[in-house]
């Protein structure tokens, strides 16, 4: 219960004005995470590194939060599926920090800046595994498989996006496709995660295909302005390194587009009524608010 109540306090943002269940799903997701690392090498600076592990908004673990205790799926499944995918998220964004030589991150110096290069590297492959480890425990062959597909997805498309791409001119739908597979993948796990049946998590991984396209294209954007206190992290670094992104377009045009994304991922739900109440909430209360600050930022 001391744990609980430390993990609430700590990661008071992520936590705030959250329906009950998801603030007692997000405390234990976080711990688990936490926990994670301890049962590590690394298990003597668990607490020093946890600020980059689990600190953000948290979008893909609230909405395989949200999803899955609509849809009845057992707490420890769908705390560990959701912890499991923000742990990719952090390794994502510890290589990313590398490779975009970022130097903010969540209002914080980015951990290869505080840690060295070789540690922010060494410590997303660490996480990697240890989110894959979390899946197994589950039980859930399934999700196991989805999640090592679904993370490839993500690392060809960014090896794409920096080894074949970078420097070329842009087009819109190569971008949107960038945005697909890099982000939205991630998001189809989350979703995923939710599912409890064949038909059920189609239509999942498609609406979080959606969902992490409209999230991609909406941070594209916001790399493109000025505001990094805002932001809470380096921007200018897609455009100073001639990546292929979403901000060809003007953020008018790009939330047009996050809107109808938005729409689309909703509307593959309808067969499923726990489900899309779960999806609409998510999207009215923690995605699409957070979408359009970054767009009019």
């Amino acid at each position: 219960m001391i744990d609980a109540l430390r993990a609430l306090f700590y990661f008071r943002r992520v936590t705030f004005r959250s329906p009950s269940k998801l603030q007692g799903d997000l405390c234990a997701l976080l711990i688990l995470m936490r926990d994670e690392l301890k049962q590590s090498a690394l298990h003597s600076r668990a607490a020093e590194f946890a600020p980059y592990i689990g600190s953000g908004k948290m979008l893909r673990a609230r909405l395989a939060l949200r999803l899955g205790a609509a849809n009845g799926v057992a707490p420890a499944t769908r705390r560990a599926a959701a912890a499991a995918v923000e742990m990719i998220h952090a390794a994502s964004l510890l290589h990313d920090d590398v490779i975009d030589g970022g130097l903010l991150r969540r209002g914080m110096p980015t951990f290869w800046k505080a840690f060295g290069t070789s540690g922010a590297i060494l410590l997303g492959d660490l996480l990697l595994f240890k989110a894959m480890h979390l899946v197994r425990g589950t039980g859930r062959m399934d999700l196991v498989g989805d999640f090592i597909e679904l993370s490839g997805v993500v690392c060809e498309a960014e090896a794409e996006q920096e080894l074949i791409r970078r420097q070329k001119p842009a087009t819109w739908p190569q971008a949107v496709s960038t945005a697909r597979r890099k982000t939205g993948a991630l998001f189809a796990c989350a979703a995923l995660a939710g599912g409890r049946t064949a038909t059920e998590k189609r239509a999942l991984c498609e609406a979080g295909y959606l969902l992490g396209t409209a999230y991609q294209i909406a941070d594209d954007i916001l790399d493109g302005s000025a505001n990094e206190a805002k932001a809470g992290k380096t921007l200018g670094t897609d455009r100073a390194r001639g990546k292929h992104t979403a901000a060809i377009r003007s953020p008018a045009y790009a939330r047009r587009y996050v809107e109808k994304l938005c729409g689309q991922s909703a509307a593959l739900l309808a067969r499923h009524p726990r489900l899309a109440a779960a999806w609409q909430a998510y999207l009215d209360e923690e995605f699409l608010p957070l979408i359009r600050l970054q767009l009019d930022t």
